[in-house]
């Protein structure tokens, strides 16, 4: 494994029954750096990160994070390999019956021994850093989504992981909560020197963020570059994506037989 890529990914296969959700993706993930996996609903990008986080093993290929081989750890390996890792789940994942203090509080009381008072100036300064300082005794049914999504997002960086995962981070959010949280998934990656990977849909704004993107359509990459590089690419997939085209590589319509046929029109 290459010294400045903090994970690699080698003909990678998985599927879901007979659904191949994978079919042979190869990229790898740089130090440092926020890397963005695109591609529509369904086309195995949250899946990417449960092989990558050890939830499910894939039935071909390899997976290796910070030089480990995920796919021969054992669940003490697994669980080892998690700490060094932060997740931003797609619904936020907040724990419903804690105050936001206590969610932010909940990773450090589970798995350190860290004093309670250290703890309090910790989860302080992790809310702070997300503009939330002010709403630690709130509930999370007491928050916008924008606000729950902050949370989450400082829950992720409670222990100071190397690898930060981000599935849809911006599904659902209003512009303004959108933008907010895509600059900081960006300032947190630079201030904290962690690797940030985003799994979206949302291209203009995972390109805004991102030092480099994949593409996946169909189980396989089809396109990859810098965001610079994807904005301005002629090929067709990504220009469909980039501009939201309803025509092109990605049929707007499930295949069907003609609507005259369906509808026996002469």
């Amino acid at each position: 494994m290459a010294d400045d890529n903090i994970i690699e990914i080698e003909d990678l296969h998985f599927a879901y029954g007979d659904n191949r959700v994978l079919r042979g993706v190869t990229l790898a993930v740089p130090r440092g750096k926020v890397v963005a996996i695109l591609g529509v609903s369904g086309a195995g990008k949250s899946t990417l990160l449960k092989l990558i986080g050890g939830q499910i093993k894939p039935q071909h290929g390899t997976v290796r994070v910070a030089g480990r081989l995920v796919n021969d750890l054992d669940l003490d390996g697994i669980y080892e390999l998690r700490r060094e890792m932060g997740m931003m789940f797609q619904a936020g994942g907040l724990f419903s019956d804690l105050s936001v203090f206590d969610n932010i509080a909940f990773p450090m009381r589970e798995l350190t021994d860290l004093p309670e008072d250290l703890i309090h100036r910790l989860v302080l300064m992790k809310l702070h850093a997300v503009g939330l300082r002010g709403a630690s005794s709130l509930m999370p049914n007491e928050l916008s989504g924008g606000m729950a999504r902050r949370v989450a997002l400082a829950r992720s960086i409670a222990l100071d992981p190397t690898l930060i995962m981000y599935d849809e981070p911006f599904a659902g959010l209003d512009p303004i909560s959108l933008n907010v949280i895509a600059h900081l998934i960006r300032s947190l990656n630079d201030a904290l020197d962690v690797t940030s990977i985003v799994v979206s849909y949302d291209v203009m704004e995972s390109l805004m963020v991102a030092d480099y993107a994949y593409f996946i359509h169909d189980g396989v990459l089809v396109a990859e570059g810098t965001s610079q590089q994807m904005l301005a690419s002629a090929d067709a997939f990504v220009s469909q994506f980039v501009n939201a085209r309803p025509d092109g590589p990605v049929a707007f319509h499930h295949p069907a037989e003609p609507l005259r046929e369906t509808l026996r029109i002469a």
